[in-house]
This record gives C-alpha cells, structure tokens and sequence, in this order.
C-alpha cells in the first residue's frame, strides 16, 4: 500500500506532482483560512504523513488513539506552535526540509529556496511603499467605485520617493534586497541595527548608518520595519515611536505583527499622527491565533494598504520552499515505508 499525505493548504503543482510519485495526497482545498486543529487531528487518523508549512500547529491531540502519523515534513520548526516533545514522544519524525547551500548569490543567499524569499519580501515591501508614496490603492478603489476621474487631480496627490527619506529599522537578508531598490529610485536610505556595517558594505547597498533609532524614525518620510521578533521586543513600537514620525510619514511592516503595538498604531492612523502604513503582518497571527485574521479597524482605513503576510509569494520562492520539503518526505518515504 502506498502511504497517504496530508497537505495541510495548497501550494505549487511542482511539490504535489513529486510526492504524488511515492504516496496518495490529500490537500486542504481553502485557501481563505488556515486549517484547523480539529481537521487537523481528524487528517491524522486517516493519513500517514503530515506536510505543513511553518505556521501550521503541531499539537499532542494529533498523535492520541487511532493516529497514523509517521512524520510531519516542515520548513521550519517553531517551540511557540509545535509541540515537539509530544511528536518524539509518539515516535512521530520531524521530517525537515534539506537547507539550501550558497552558490551563486555574492552575499551568501542562494538564489535557490531560502534565497529567493528575502529577496521577494524585500521587493513586497518596496511595493508597499510605492503605493503609500503613489497612493495606488485609494486610487484604485475610486476609480472602481467612481468609474471616472478627473485629469491632474489633487484628490490622491501623494509625496513620491524622489528626495524623500526612508528609514530601514533592522538590516538583514530583506532589507539588503530592498535597498538596493530604493537607493534606485533617489531616496535617502538610512539604516540603524546593533552593529554598524563596514564602510564598503555602505557604499555597496547604498545606505546611511544612523546610531540612534529615534533619529531615524523621526527623519524618515517612510520608516520600514526589518527586525526579528522575540520576546524582549514585543510593543517595541508603540505610542512613543509614532509621535516621533512626521505627520506626513508612512509606516511599512514586513517583519512581524507582534512587534508593533497594534491599538497604538490604529490610534496613529486614526488621529493623524502618521499619514498611513502598508502592513504585510499584524499582531492576530500565529501563535496568538490559529487562524489569522486582520482586524477590522484597520481593514476599513483608506490610508492603510494590506496584504495577507505572503512576502515571499512567487512561483520561484514558493514553489522552491515546498519543494525541497517535498523532496525530504519523499526521501523519507522510500528509505522506510514498508506499508
């Protein structure tokens, strides 16, 4: 018999048709919300293998009577979401996908897989920036609304990228990839993190270090959001650090939601502290909740431009992220299923 996979969300064709070659699949069909852990614990008593991506939990109840779960194929694996003590305890492998070796990328990502995603993530965030600058969603939905416009009109005037400051709070993997992009469009690009780069590496992403973090946020016209996420910073951006932006000034998150004070950002918003955000995460994700959702107040502000926490949507980073997950199953599958 051949075993059975359960793919907890669709993903790209190439994943499905390599480990259709090996096992029987079963893919959750909804792509407006996240499995759930009652689907989740029901998959496991019909379904030998489990392939999730990282935000999908892992809970005890799946491996209780009448489980059949061997192992879980992941990318990622997260103490906040997945109980891993319970899968070892139950005999239940942590199939994890194979990591990616550099090999063309001048700057240690491969443009392969991981490599591909911060690239994507930094070009999203350049994208919402560009429609905060540009006013491309409000402009959108007038024209859809409307059906007609007036020529030259100052109703969307917006304050561009040319001249203006943008402020990079953290400098990793996504803020290289969007630097390079914005020192291209005649933008001022500070940046601020614990340790200043070299002068070459300044030159080479076309940045300026600024020590303080308060003086890049208040002299930034667009102030971009690119820290890691732990405990110690959680609110790290709340009241205080808004009232330091320009009035004019747009706030851009690609990082993580629970960095932000959200109530403190949704006041921001509301009063006219900051001119509007683009948001790509928010503070009801995973492990807050199963199923993420954007909330409300922010879905109905014009200022505000949201995408689901999808930065590296591309058919290449995607589809390479689940590949090389579906590659370690499928390894895992011929070395040992006996049926």
């Amino acid at each position: 018999m051949r075993p059975k996979i359960f793919v907890s969300q669709p993903i790209p064709q190439p994943a499905l048709d390599l480990m259709a070659e090996v096992a029987d699949l079963e893919v959750f069909p909804w792509t407006h919300r996240e499995v759930s852990i009652d689907e989740l614990e029901s998959a496991a008593q019909r379904s030998d293998y489990f392939f999730i991506m990282h935000t999908v939990p892992v809970r005890a109840r799946y491996f209780g009577p009448g489980s059949r779960l061997k192992g879980i194929g992941m990318q990622l694996a997260r103490e906040d979401l997945h109980d891993l003590a319970a899968m070892k305890a139950a005999g239940v492998k942590q199939i994890m996908s194979k990591p990616v070796v550099p090999t063309d990328d001048p700057d240690g990502y491969s443009l392969d897989g991981y490599g591909l995603n911060p690239r994507a993530t930094g070009q999203l965030m350049v994208a919402l920036l560009l429609n905060c600058a540009y006013r491309v969603n409000e402009s959108d939905m007038f024209c859809r609304a409307n059906g007609f416009f007036q020529e030259m009109t100052m109703q969307f005037m917006g304050h561009g990228t040319t001249g203006k400051t943008v402020g990079l709070y953290g400098f990793g993997k996504v803020a290289k990839q969007a630097a390079r992009l914005l020192s291209a469009m005649d933008m001022e690009v500070l940046y601020t993190k614990r340790t200043r780069l070299s002068t070459d590496d300044e030159t080479k992403w076309g940045v300026t270090w600024c020590a303080d973090p308060d003086d890049l946020v208040a002299r930034s016209d667009y102030v971009c959001l690119l820290v890691d996420f732990d405990d110690s910073k959680l609110k790290m951006f709340g009241e205080r650090e808004f009232k330091l932006m320009k009035p004019t000034a747009y706030f851009i998150n690609v990082a993580r939601g629970r960095l932000v004070d959200q109530d403190a950002l949704i006041a921001a918003l509301t009063d006219g502290t900051i001119a509007g955000a683009g948001l790509e995460v928010f503070w009801t994700e995973p492990p807050n909740v199963v199923d993420p959702y954007v909330d409300e107040r922010l879905r109905k502000m014009d200022n505000v431009v949201l995408t689901p926490h999808n930065g590296g949507a591309t058919y290449a980073s995607r589809g390479a992220q689940t590949l090389r997950i579906a590659e370690a199953l499928v390894e895992e599958i011929k070395a040992n299923w006996t049926g």
